[in-house]
């Protein structure tokens, strides 16, 4: 399928999905595995092609401010811009060809709805390098009055977040190794985290919820010195209010190294207190205290959750605080459907 994120120079085009910017000449494929120059045309050859579906919490992705509670159809392709040497996909994500089963966007659409879900998540692998597909899901899904969610890393480019703006409604920004440079170019096949941080404004300004989460790997990409940095970065962007999760890393694919201690998860989520942010979490762990929602003034339980189920406790309809009247914009369900605006 021809898509339209690219441009041509001279005798090759520059795909503009991601900030690889990759320059293909005739019959080349990017980095990703799935977007190839095809006489001068760009081609996705994942467009219509899923390779995994699954019905999840929407806190599995995790998404904790918007619709607790609510199921979501997740699907991924094959192919990936980055190369996590980490990765629990990597069976997807590292594929760098076309592999799945026939799904048009009227398909995933039809499978979200037969099932009864509240929306529909772009995950397992990068879904940037989709994008094209995603948008014309996104659209079809939102007639429906289905939600739209980005699971991402964050490399996107200005233009393929102009398109993400017409059908998203909620992205969880992926940090890897609190944006360590080094760990990028080492562990992930990225010179750098600094054009995440574009995304991050991107998404804030278009008005799509904005979720950030970070996974802290223990030795090498755990310093808190790099936690700060990369928080202040998104306080100067998002503000205060952005919730932020620190997941926990486990061994898989190529990296050996023992899951991240739970007293450094800690660490990071008391750094990101004593700067100000209001909702901190921890991912990957059962630590109760962690993992719920209190309310920024007056600390009452809002949302108390168990792994990836999530029960509202103290949150009206409109989300608001029930104890001090404090205005969360989170937004809830009400008998299984999504409360809009």
């Amino acid at each position: 399928m021809e898509v339209s994120l690219y441009k041509n120079i001279d005798d090759k085009i520059m795909c503009t999905a991601c900030l690889r910017y990759c320059r293909l000449s005739d019959g080349q494929t990017g980095y990703c595995g799935v977007r190839t120059n095809v006489n001068g045309h760009l081609n996705l050859s994942v467009y219509n092609m899923p390779y995994s579906f699954n019905i999840d919490p929407i806190e599995k992705k995790p998404v904790l401010h918007m619709y607790p509670g609510a199921d979501i159809l997740s699907f991924g392709t094959t192919g990936c811009n980055f190369g996590c040497l980490y990765c629990q996909n990597y069976d997807m994500s590292q594929r760098r060809k076309a592999d799945g089963v026939y799904y048009t966007p009227e398909d995933v659409v039809n499978l979200a709805m037969e099932y009864n879900t509240d929306g529909i998540a772009y995950t397992y692998n990068e879904p940037t390098i989709f994008m094209e597909y995603a948008r014309d899901i996104g659209l079809i899904a939102r007639r429906h009055g289905l939600i739209n969610i980005f699971v991402t890393n964050g490399y996107e480019t200005d233009e393929s977040m102009k398109m993400a703006s017409e059908f998203l409604d909620a992205m969880t920004v992926d940090f890897k190794g609190n944006g360590n440079k080094y760990f990028y170019n080492k562990y992930i096949s990225v010179p750098s985290a600094e054009g995440i941080f574009n995304t991050i404004k991107n998404a804030v300004n278009y008005g799509i919820h904005t979720e950030i989460t970070d996974l802290i790997i223990p030795d090498i990409g755990d310093s808190l010195d790099d936690a700060r940095k990369m928080l202040e970065k998104i306080m100067n962007i998002a503000g205060p209010y952005i919730p932020v999760s620190f997941l926990r890393y486990h061994p898989d694919y190529k990296l050996n190294i023992p899951e991240t201690p739970l007293n450094t998860l800690i660490a990071h989520h008391d750094l990101a207190v004593s700067m100000g942010f209001k909702y901190v979490y921890l991912g990957n762990v059962h630590e109760v205290n962690y993992e719920n929602t209190y309310c920024p003034v007056c600390h009452s339980l809002l949302i108390s959750r168990r792994g990836f189920y999530s029960r509202v406790t103290g949150l009206d309809s409109n989300g608001r605080c029930k104890n001090c009247g404090y205005i969360t914009g989170i937004k809830l369900l009400r008998n299984k459907k999504l409360i809009k605006g």
